[in-house]
């Protein structure tokens, strides 16, 4: 008999970022997004790994497949406090456990741990933007996510740019890292007209305008985007830029200011999950012209809502984006400048992307995403036989 068959091996998940931040803020963006989206594949009943996941949510049945330890809410009102829980309270709690494995599922694992562990990186920013990034975030990631990716036996990238990264600037192995993308969730397609027309209805938004969605920070270029649009000044077209202020935003906000956009440029804030959709669907066209990204969740959305989508040719976008976006430099104002203006009076020469968006997106999928995680973590084990078994589902 195998293995991988006469034991059950357990995993701790730290999914503390899960319910970090304030509700309806970016913090509730891209990396709650990969946690939640990867935790709905795992099941305890498959008894190949047995799931102990550590959250801090109000409704810990929500996962009710997995088995939920309850962190204390104060773990998450500051950073610091999530720090110190993650550092010293985990490992004690993950030995009283008699865990096999933990996965730090953002950026960090402890480094007092004495099992083995494996962590997920989105993406180096911090160190490749060091400026822009609040100093003490950046000293904190640079410092324990390096030395979590030394310790880890197995450290799970979400693009393959995220990879050369972690090998280039964190100094492993390539053969340590494993690619993992995150997936879609099943209702990110096309709207009706008819809920489109109520949509605009309803938040009073023009027939036509370019949309941009994410983040409010510099990295996203969005200062590109605005004067890109400010070049071609569209007659009856807004922008809207739609997200939570991130990092160093005000420099966006006082570019508007300084070219007199202050009607034409429309900044909702952020807007909850269940509309996206519609407002993907909504837009003439969507631009993402970000300099760095560690996936790009935004654009597969957007593909996969039919939205004509322009996006810069940038870190690991293009893999997202394969040839069913507009690729541009992250940069250059009049070649963005060009293509939006080409978009919104040629639509019919990009009416295709509509139709390739949706089944681009459709190579993502969290069932993939979960299988391939389970699969790291059986060589982080070095459980061969369920290897072969994870690889037949």
């Amino acid at each position: 008999m195998s293995q991988y068959q006469t034991r059950t091996h357990k995993i701790g998940l730290n999914a503390l970022l899960l319910g970090s931040g304030t509700k309806g803020t970016y913090r509730q963006a891209g990396i709650h997004n990969y946690i939640d989206g990867l935790l709905s594949q795992f099941k305890n009943q498959d008894q190949q790994f047995l799931y102990k996941a550590f959250v801090c949510l109000d409704n810990v049945n929500k996962y009710h497949e997995l088995v939920a330890h309850q962190v204390p809410n104060v773990v998450n009102k500051s950073p610091i406090t999530r720090i110190l829980w993650e550092q010293f309270v985990l490992p004690t709690i993950v030995m009283r456990n008699r865990l096999d494995l933990l996965h730090g599922m953002a950026f960090v694992t402890p480094i007092l741990s004495v099992i083995p562990t494996i962590v997920t990186v989105y993406d180096l920013s911090f160190l490749r933007f060091p400026r822009r990034i609040n100093r003490t975030n950046r000293l904190y990631l640079s410092l324990f996510t390096r030395i979590s990716c030394v310790k880890a036996r197995r450290i799970i990238a979400i693009s393959e740019h995220t990879k050369q990264d972690v090998v280039s600037l964190l100094g492993v192995k390539k053969n340590k890292v494993d690619v993992i993308y995150p997936g879609l969730h099943g209702n990110f397609k096309r709207a009706s007209e008819k809920s489109v027309a109520k949509f605009r209805e309803r938040r009073g938004l023009p027939e036509r305008f370019i949309l941009y969605l994410g983040t409010i920070e510099p990295r996203k270029n969005l200062s590109v985007l605005i004067h890109a649009y400010n070049k071609i000044q569209p007659t009856n077209v807004k922008l809207i830029c739609v997200g939570d202020k991130g990092w160093l935003y005000k420099e966006v906000f006082q570019i508007v200011e300084e070219l007199h956009l202050g009607r034409d440029v429309m900044f909702p804030g952020f807007v909850p999950q269940d509309e996206l959709t519609l407002w993907y669907s909504a837009c003439s066209v969507f631009v993402y012209p970000s300099a760095y990204e560690g996936f790009g969740l935004p654009v597969l959305e957007a593909m996969a809502c039919g939205a004509i989508t322009i996006t810069s040719d940038a870190a690991s976008l293009p893999e997202v984006a394969g040839k069913a976006s507009v690729l541009i430099p992250p940069d250059d104002v009049d070649i963005l400048a060009d293509c939006i203006d080409d978009v919104l009076n040629t639509k019919g020469k990009y009416v295709e992307l509509c139709n390739v968006g949706p089944k681009q997106a459709a190579r993502f999928s969290w069932k993939t995403a979960g299988r391939l995680t389970e699969r790291s973590y059986a060589r982080a084990l070095g459980l061969t036989d369920m290897q072969q078994s994870i690889d037949s589902k």
